[in-house]
């Protein structure tokens, strides 16, 4: 008599997974070939860079105030124009600082604020800000 042989279902129902890999990458090098990559039109941001490690010695700034008139305000005494380079060249020799801030009245004229701000850029500071203050 003749056996017969068992099979389990297993054997079977196989499915050969080559063709389904062979389009799977096919499909993948189609979307990599075709992806176009565009920058993105804006602004470039120049982020501060992170001063918390500098935090151990804090600066002080140069206060200047200007009053209505134009009158010249540092350290609490009056201060020639001409005088501003000498004056900020005393406060960096007895400070660790780099910036300066103006304080100036609504009715200062321009002109004697951008003075000053030259004055100060040629002391050596560069950080320079200017505050308006009203009536």
């Amino acid at each position: 008599m003749k056996r017969k042989k068992h099979t389990t279902a297993d054997d079977e129902a196989q499915i050969d997974m080559t063709p389904m890999l062979d389009i799977v990458f096919i499909m993948l090098i189609f979307f990599i070939v075709t992806t176009s990559f565009v920058k993105e039109k804006g602004l470039d941001v120049n982020r501060p860079e992170d001063n918390q490690s500098n935090n151990q010695n804090p600066t002080k700034s140069l206060s200047i105030r200007i009053d209505a008139n134009g009158t010249i305000m540092m350290g609490g005494r009056e201060v020639d124009i001409r005088r501003v380079v000498a004056n900020t060249q005393t406060f960096l020799a007895e400070n660790n600082t780099d910036s300066a801030a103006i304080q100036a009245h609504e009715d200062t004229e321009h002109g004697t604020v951008v003075e000053v701000m030259n004055q100060v850029k040629i002391a050596g500071i560069e950080k320079v800000s200017v505050l308006v203050k009203g009536s």
